[in-house]
């Protein structure tokens, strides 16, 4: 993929998740878009009080991931590369 089309599916995503961050701000946490790999999944990091948070899966399943499939359907999925999912 491109670079700028790289650039540009990451700032819809990040934009995608604008819509759930107060949600996750409500309990002192966070989400940030890391990357997207070429097979279009989006690797996202918990920040705050989600890295520790046993609900993580059920926030990730029911809230980011859908959340960015609604804007970007392109994406195939969606992956924490830290925290408990």
């Amino acid at each position: 993929m491109p670079l700028t089309d790289k650039h540009r599916l990451l700032q819809r995503i990040d934009q995608a998740l604008n819509d759930v961050r107060p949600h996750l701000a409500v309990d002192g946490g966070d989400v940030e878009v890391v990357d997207i790999t070429e097979e279009l999944i989006v690797q996202i990091k918990w920040l705050g009080n989600c890295q520790s948070c046993n609900m993580s899966i059920m926030t990730m399943r029911a809230g980011i991931e859908q959340a960015i499939k609604i804007k970007v359907p392109e994406v195939e999925g969606v992956v924490a590369i830290n925290g408990l999912v």
